[in-house]
């Protein structure tokens, strides 16, 4: 019988509450780790705070996701492929295998310019593995923007590790399962989220989208996938901890009911 995959919880998830919240949580229902993310929050970007927080849960850090979003592009300093070396130390210091990256903005013209070498070349020297993620473009009323360097797909660049985003999938109106198929045996991270196909990210609990979420889940286990799968669902509209743990809930019975692995008809 081939394993299912193990199932962590994004500590975005639990926004605005903070990182030892997602640690909490995710020991609370049973999840088998967390993905870190390294954002605002202070005890984010201390990786022996962090250290401490996996010891105290018994929840390890299974992956970071590097400060790259537009509201943290002063965390661990302006330069970016500083973001990502510190990114990858973080990583490689807390025992998970996978940092996850979104590519350059267009503005960031010499970070663009280096970003496909730099993941390659720290992917080789820490032996972590950089997985750069699927995004979406922008779109006001009738206008439609590409904010990223050179597109959303990376697939069009080429990397050798990928996270597929299935809310970044619904914003951009993407074939999901055609990007799982360009991403193949690369990809090595998945964001279990869902959409409505609106033109905005909405990291909805998995099933109450468009999104193909069990159908990609069966596809994974059914071809060996050997990465992390995290829920990144938005739970920001959440009152109290109760509604949280709730919404989180669901979306790890959903994860785990769609990730059991078929028995082997052999070894029936």
């Amino acid at each position: 019988m081939r394993l299912s995959p193990p199932v962590a919880l994004s500590t975005a998830s639990v926004y605005p509450e903070p990182v030892a919240a997602g640690f909490e949580v995710a020991a609370e229902l049973g999840y088998d780790g967390v993905e870190l993310m390294v954002w605002s929050d202070p005890v984010s970007q201390d990786v022996a705070a962090v250290d401490r927080l996996a010891q105290r849960h018994g929840v390890p850090v299974l992956a970071v996701h590097a400060p790259c979003l537009a509201v943290t592009q002063r965390v661990w300093g302006a330069d970016p492929i500083v973001r990502i070396r510190r990114s990858v130390e973080a990583a490689a210091q807390l025992g998970a295998s996978t940092v996850v990256l979104h590519p350059p903005f267009r503005w960031q013209r010499r970070y663009a310019a280096q970003f496909a070498d730099e993941v390659a070349r720290a992917g080789e020297y820490s032996g972590v593995a950089l997985a750069v993620e699927n995004m979406f473009p922008l779109r006001r009323g009738a206008i439609r923007t590409v904010p990223y360097s050179p597109g959303y797909d990376p697939t069009d660049v080429g990397h050798a590790h990928y996270t597929l985003d299935l809310s970044h999938t619904a914003a951009a109106g993407s074939d999901t399962l055609a990007m799982l198929e360009r991403m193949g045996e690369r990809l090595t991270h998945l964001h279990l989220t869902d959409g409505s196909g609106a033109p905005r990210d909405e990291h909805l609990v998995p099933g109450r989208g468009t999104q193909p979420c069990a159908e990609v889940c069966e596809r994974l286990v059914a071809s060996g996938f050997a990465g992390v799968v995290v829920l990144e669902v938005s739970t920001r509209r959440c009152r109290t901890r109760y509604e949280r743990t709730s919404l989180l809930a669901e979306s790890l019975l959903f994860a785990r009911l769609h990730l059991q692995a078929a028995p082997d008809p052999a070894l029936s």
